[in-house]
Parts: structure tokens; sequence; C-alpha cells
């Protein structure tokens, strides 16, 4: 009841000035207008100056002559965030933007009076809101209405707003920040700045706003001595300025905006300003970033058909290719000689699961070709195989199935994406248990050749690989870990053989991964292999060490040879110096 009795009385006081403003004077009929509201509802607005707020509002409607082809009115309200009432499109009627009003409900948080600038010039006063488009000269007035000091900057997009022919009346109640007003409002400021002490006298402002609105199109008499245009407002004009310049001290002359001149906009490189605001520029031979600020050297290897055999590498304005260490680059610059022809066991663990997603699967893929390319790929050289793992483990194709780089190739490419879960110590005991076994296609231990398992993965693992891990290298498997993105570091380097430096490679996303090949090799790419379709031999037999021997003679004998043409040589060019002197 006493509640009642509360709203009862508040209404009762806030009548005779509602009533006032509505008996000011006839309502305005000499030209159409957009009007929008931006109206504080922070929590330091008290719900009763909230009320009084709503009342003003409902009172300065009365007095306007609403209609599309007249005055357009919208609303909206902020807080630490912004939300619309109602667009400029929303009414004709004056009763639908009262109804709208008396139902709004204050948001009571923080004061961001510069986002709610922001959002009026580029969303309330848009064609799309409702706004009359800028060649029918239709005068954009923003009326905003704050108790407090904005917790965001303001002079910087009031300045914009301006620039593009809003009009903007600052009334601050009570507690408001002057300075805050003045940078917010347009000139002349003694027009368009109001401070008064409380909710209950905001009634003053709107006698004399509504007084202003009732005014003749002074711009129909000409341009007034406005170098761009001449801008009817409620009671006067002004000189407003095309996109991108800003009007000067004399209010009618008109200079291009220097945005950078407020700072370089956190751009890495250069600041340059155009007539839609600042823009950051890159130096020669390097691309901006998605968020228009930073710049990254250009990386023509992702942009050209380059045709590098194993890594393409960007060096500005150009590129290059290069080969894996142990590899030279061939005559054409482009492709790379085989390794050195070398008996290893190579299995592929692949990380199928469904973080990895089907486009850097395919990466995945690509990089797995990239190994092979440098490897001798044939039965009596190089054999691989390939498991893929997610929540199950499947063995794409065993050591034994295929003898051509080509067809390993198409093999890898042939391969299906599984998705779902990351068992990596499920794929480990596979490779251990199956994948390396003779049924598999993997040589018999006692011709000693190297068993390598490179593990590829992109996060952690959901089983335990502790067990697995260990028991691969106490296999004698080689072991290689490769991660990208979210891949744990602890367990990679348990994955790996020792030491984890040169066993343990990382990549922070799917697109720079080329850069590992560099350090796949070892027992991957042999440098000193076993030429294909010798039988093979352990290095303690007789016949191995007299071979052994034979060799290292053979070459000392070069040594002692080449040793003896450069000390002739060096003879020779003493006894030139002695002869010139």
């Amino acid at each position: 009841m006493r509640g009642l009795l509360c709203c009862l009385v508040l209404l009762f006081l806030l009548q005779p000035w509602e009533s006032q403003l509505q008996l000011a004077g006839p309502r305005c009929h000499t030209g159409p207008l957009d009007l929008v509201f931006v109206i504080d509802s922070s929590r330091s607005v008290r719900p009763f100056e909230f009320e009084t707020m709503r009342q003003f509002l409902v009172g300065l409607l009365r007095g306007l002559n609403v209609g599309p082809n007249a005055t357009r009115v919208g609303v909206i309200q902020y807080s630490s965030q912004v939300q619309s009432v109602f667009p400029l499109r929303a009414f004709s009627r004056r009763e639908d933007m009262e109804r709208a009003i008396r139902d709004l409900v204050p948001l009571a948080q923080g004061t961001m009076t510069g986002l709610a600038i922001q959002y009026a010039m580029n969303v309330a006063f848009s064609v799309a809101e409702g706004a009359r488009p800028p060649e029918e000269r239709v005068p954009r007035v923003a009326v905003i209405v704050t108790d407090g000091r904005p917790q965001d900057r303001v002079a910087e997009v009031a300045a914009q707003a301006r620039a593009r022919g809003i009009e903007i009346y600052a009334v601050g109640v009570q507690r408001a920040d002057v300075g805050s007003l003045r940078a917010m409002a347009s000139p002349p400021l003694d027009e368009h700045v109001f401070l008064v002490e409380s909710f209950d006298l905001i009634q003053e402002f709107g006698l004399q706003f509504q007084s202003r609105l009732c005014a003749i199109d002074l711009c129909a008499e000409g341009t007034h001595g406005c170098e761009h245009h001449c801008v009817n407002s409620p009671g006067s004009y002004f000189c407003h300025c095309q996109v991108g310049f800003v009007l000067q001290q004399d209010q009618r002359s008109c200079r291009a905006i220097d945005y950078c001149s407020f700072g370089n906009h956190s751009c890495q490189h250069e600041c340059v300003s155009t007539p839609g605001g600042p823009r950051c520029h890159c130096r020669e031979g390097h691309d901006l970033q998605p968020d228009g600020r930073s710049c990254q050297v250009r990386d023509l290897c992702n942009g050209v058909d380059h045709g590098c055999e194993f890594q393409c590498v960007s060096e500005g304005l150009s590129y290059r290719c290069l080969c894996p260490e142990g590899r030279q680059l061939q005559a054409d610059g482009k492709s790379c000689d085989r390794c050195r022809e070398g008996h290893v066991d190579l299995v592929l663990l692949v990380d199928g699961s469904k973080s990895v997603r089907p486009q850097n699967f395919e990466l995945v893929k690509r990089f797995v070709n990239q190994i092979v390319d440098f490897l001798d790929v044939s039965p009596e050289g190089t054999r691989v195989g390939l498991v893929q793992f997610s929540s199950r483990v499947r063995t794409e194709f065993p050591l034994g199935r295929y003898g051509t780089a080509a067809e390993v190739k198409q093999a890898v490419l042939a391969m299906e994406y599984m998705e779902r879960g990351t068992m990596t110590g499920l794929a480990l005991r596979h490779m251990v248990e199956h994948s390396f076994s003779e049924a598999q296609g993997a040589r018999p231990r006692a011709l000693n050749v190297p068993r390598v398992g490179l593990v590829f993965t992109d996060g952690r693992s959901q089983d335990d690989i502790s067990v697995w891990a260990a028991r691969a290298k106490e296999e004698g498997i080689v072991m290689y870990a490769v991660g990208v993105g979210k891949a744990v570091e602890a367990e990679l380097r348990e994955i790996a053989s020792e030491p984890a430096e040169l066993h343990v490679s990382y990549a922070p996303d799917f697109g720079t991964m080329t850069h590992l090949l560099q350090n796949l090799r070892g027992s991957i790419c042999p440098e000193e292999g076993i030429s294909a379709g010798t039988e093979l031999r352990s290095p303690c037999e007789c016949e191995s060490l007299v071979e052994f021997q034979g060799r290292t003679l053979g070459a000392l004998e070069s040594l002692t040879l080449n040793l003896a043409q450069l000390t002739a040589r060096l003879e020779h060019l003493e006894n030139q110096l002695a002869n010139q002197k």
C-alpha cells in the first residue's frame, strides 16, 4: 500500500512540468528531423531519477510533430552496454513511442558513454534503422542525457559523429562531468551544453530544446559561407564537412582529418590517414594481419606454386627452395637428390582425433608425403607403414605392402579421417605388438635393420602412454615425437628417444609444420647406409672387418696422394716468389 502511495505522489509531482512541456507552444511543422535520445541508465541513476527522465521524454514527445515525413524519433539507453529501446523506423504514432518508453527497464551497470555515441553514429542513425539518406539533407540530432563521468573516451568518437553531420546536445544532470559534456557537444557550446542540478529540473532543458526545434530552415536562404554543406539546426544552422574532414575554428571551412596525429593507433609499421579513418600500412615485403594493425613478412611460399620438393623459404619479395641436411639442391633449384640408400623400417603413427579437424588432417597427409619424398622407398631400402589412431587404432597399410614412394604417397592421400578421441597409449601398444612384426613386413632382427617410429599428435592423450612408450624403446625402436598446437611437451618427451632435443619437434599450428622436416633425419634418412641388394652382414664378422680395412687403406692412399700434390704446388709457388725478389 505504501509503495502504491509513493507512486501516486511521484506521478502527481511530475505532472505539472510534463503538462508544461505540452502547453509550451504548437508542435513543430517546419521540416523533417531525425531525433535520437541517448539515455544514461547506469547504476548511479536512482530509480526515482530514472522515472523523472522517463516522464521528461514523454512530455517532450507531446510537443513534437511526429510522423514518417516529419520528426522521426529513436531512443537508446546505455550503461556498460547499449540497448536500442526503439529505432527511428519503429513508430510513426506518438502513443506507441510513449508506451515503449513507459515499459523501459534500466540497465543499472557502468557508464560507457563513448560506446553509446559510437552505436548512435554507426547504427541508430543508419538508413537501415530508419534515418533519412544523407542526400535528403534531413538534420540528425542526438540528445545525450547523463548524470556522471564516462568510463571510456568520448572526445574522438564524438568528433567523428559531428563530422558525419550529427548535431549533439549534451545534457548533464547533478553529478555530470562538465568537461566530458563539452567534449561531446556540437558548437557553439553555450547552445548545446546544459547542466541542471537535479533530474527534477530537467524540464528546463526540455522547454529550451522544444523552442529550438520549432525553427525555419535557415540553410534555404543560402550556404552562409559553409565550404562543404550548410545543415539546418533547430533555431539555427551549422556548417558540415564531408566524411574525412573536420570543421575549422572559423566554423565554416574544412580540413582533412589527420587521424594519425592522435597517435599511431597501435600500427606496427605506419599509420595512414584516410577519409574513412586511420588505417595501418605495412612496409614493402610485409602483409597486414587480420587484426588490422600488426605486420608479417610476406610468405610468398603460401601464395605461389613454388614447386619446392622439400621446403620453401620466403625472403620478402622472393623465395628459395631448401633441402634437408645431407641432401643437395639440384640444378632446377627445386628438387633434391635422394637420401643415401639405407635400410630402415619406418612406422608412422598419425593422430586422427576430432581436435585435428578435416582441413588440418589434409595438411598432415601432405606433411607425411613430404617425409616420404626424401626416403629411398623400396623392399630392400626403406619400408614405410602407417597407423591412424583416435579412440581406436587402424593400420592404414603395413610395412611390407608398398615398394615405391609413389605407391606410399597414393595410399596416404587415400587415408580417411577417423575423428573421435586421442588414445595415444593404445596406438603405441599396437605399434610395438603388431606394426614391427615380420607378419606386417618388418625385417628380422638378425638383419639389424633400424626400426623407427614417428608419432604425430596435436593434443593430450586420453589414456596412459608411459608403459608402451618405455616398451617401444626397450624393443630397440628409435622413437620420434612430433607435436602441433595443444600437444603436451611432457608427453612428447616421454614418447621420444634420448636425447629428447633431437627426437622431439613442435609446431604452433598446422600451417607451420614444414620446418619440422629438417629435424626428422638421422635414423629416418641415415647418413651412411647399405646399398640396395647387398647381403646384410654383422659388422663383427671377419669378412666385414677385412672389407672395412680395405676401404680404410684405400682412403689413406688417396689422402697421401693429395698431400703430395699439395706439397709440390706449395714448393712451386715458393720458387716463383724467390725469383721475383
